[in-house]
């Protein structure tokens, strides 16, 4: 089988960030990172992009810099929540065979990521898919740095997700996969995610992800050859404006 050949790709985006209000336009490199990660995905030519907004201010934005922009009731609990409820208004036909969830703080995705996002989809094993690679170990300690525990095969480059945790595991020797938070669902295991109920595993380690594992549902893990930066903080933003005051 081939990935889905025509993915819808949503970016979420919410104006009240709990860890940085306003994220989705805070200025880095000239432009709102909402506008940039917009770009990014336009420009990999995957597939159609929309914002799906929860405020008028993010809307206009976007559609000022020649995006789409879909808005969305400012009180859906997730942003995957958001993304389906973007796909059921962008795509009421369903003509996209697989949505992509595309996070609005995510600023170096490219189309290596979004391709590599789509590739468990080739397989009809896999509900969901995301990505992940080898985790510096500097990093493996770090409780913000998501750990994805795979079943991969030797050589392999696509993996089932086994559990995810903030904690550092498996234990022993071996490398740690460090997990990135872009997805591509297909259309009925998205409608079938968001209208599950948060679980167990989910509330503890705060992985939504984790809700569909409890359910049964199969996640496919591709692995990718570099890490994706993601501005979640303060001190995130700071370093990513330092970043591109050095390289100009």
């Amino acid at each position: 089988m081939t990935p889905p050949a025509d993915p819808l790709v949503v970016i979420p985006a919410r104006l009240a960030s709990s860890r940085l209000p306003r994220k989705m336009l805070e200025e880095v490199g000239g432009e709102a990172q909402v506008v940039h990660v917009w770009r990014c995905a336009a420009e990999a030519r995957i597939g159609r992009v929309a914002v799906a907004c929860d405020d008028t201010e993010i809307r206009d934005v976007v559609v000022a810099a020649g995006g789409e922009a879909v808005m969305t009731d400012p009180q859906l609990p997730s942003g995957t929540d958001r993304v389906a409820a973007a796909a059921d208004i962008l795509d009421a036909g369903e003509r996209h065979d697989a949505v992509i969830n595309l996070q609005g703080d995510m600023r170096d995705v490219g189309a290596d990521a979004l391709r590599a996002v789509l590739s468990p989809l080739a397989e009809d094993a896999f509900d969901i898919a995301t990505v992940a690679t080898v985790m510096d170990p500097a990093l493996s300690h770090d409780a913000n740095s998501v750990k994805a525990v795979l079943a991969l095969p030797p050589g392999a480059r696509v993996g089932r997700a086994l559990y995810f945790s903030r904690a550092t595991v498996p234990a022993g020797d071996g490398p740690l996969y460090h997990h990135f938070g872009l997805y591509a669902f297909r259309r009925a295991a998205l409608r079938r995610f968001v209208a599950l109920p948060p679980g167990e595993l989910e509330r503890r380690e705060r992985l939504e992800q984790l809700r569909a594992l409890e359910a049964g549902m199969r996640i496919g893990v591709a692995l990718i050859d570099r890490s994706l930066r993601e501005i979640n903080t303060p001190a995130d933003l700071a370093r990513e404006r330092a970043r591109l005051a050095r390289h100009g």
